[in-house]
């Protein structure tokens, strides 16, 4: 893993940068598909982690959740409005039915857990504060540090491989329950001028000016 700024660190993925794992400070963010079990317990050996948290319910970002929470005795925390899904197991009611998202049902969602917390806004995780950003999901949340201005914003954002310029774009429409409200979010975290953007595909973000472009470039 490497550090992106002061207590935040990307975990190593495969491929690179393609299903981001964060920790922050001693929380970890994220669980990519349930086949990176394995990948995350190694880079955390060794570091005290307290909790795990997910900024969505997608199976490629809690797929590994129950494993590394069982593995580690964490408590799993989420947003509110993704927490019956996890815990049920049944993420049909956060994910939109098309061919792709069933195939990652299918394949990559990892098994039920209890949820320990229902992260709200406001709530603070890692030293980074909690917003409710839905739109990809009923309860996608994202972390903000105002401190020094570094935000996690999971897939509000996404991120192009950098072969395609790196680009910053919405999340596909096709994954989200909600476009009109995922792009209200993209709004929001415009507005707070990060420094750097943390994605859950993707590279970070340094050059922020692409974050209110994008937005700027919104349908109303």
């Amino acid at each position: 893993m490497f550090e992106i700024a002061e207590d935040v660190f990307l975990l190593e993925g495969r491929p690179r940068f393609a299903y981001n794992v964060y920790l922050l400070d001693d929380v970890l963010v994220d669980a990519g598909s349930r086949h990176a079990e394995r990948r995350i317990l190694r880079q955390l050996a060794g570091r005290k982690v307290r909790a795990h948290a997910v900024t969505h319910a997608h199976p490629d970002h809690q797929g590994a959740s129950h494993a590394v929470c069982e593995r580690l005795g964490l408590p799993l925390w989420c947003g509110a409005g993704d927490a019956d899904a996890l815990e049920s197991g049944d993420l049909t009611a956060v994910t939109p039915d098309v061919a792709i998202a069933r195939w990652q049902l299918a394949h990559w969602a990892g098994p039920a857990h209890p949820v320990a917390r229902r992260l709200r806004e406001g709530d603070v995780v890692g030293g980074f504060t909690v917003l409710e950003t839905p739109g990809h999901t009923p309860g996608s949340v994202s972390f903000w540090r105002e401190a020094d201005r570094v935000m996690i914003a999971g897939d509000v954002v996404n991120r192009r491989p950098l072969v395609m310029g790196g680009a910053l774009a919405e999340a596909p429409v096709a994954f989200c329950v909600d476009p009109a409200r995922n792009r209200e979010s993209i709004r929001r975290l415009a507005g707070l001028d990060p420094r750097i953007v943390c994605v859950g595909h993707g590279h970070p973000l340094r050059d922020t000016g692409q974050l209110a472009d994008l937005a700027a470039r919104l349908p109303a």
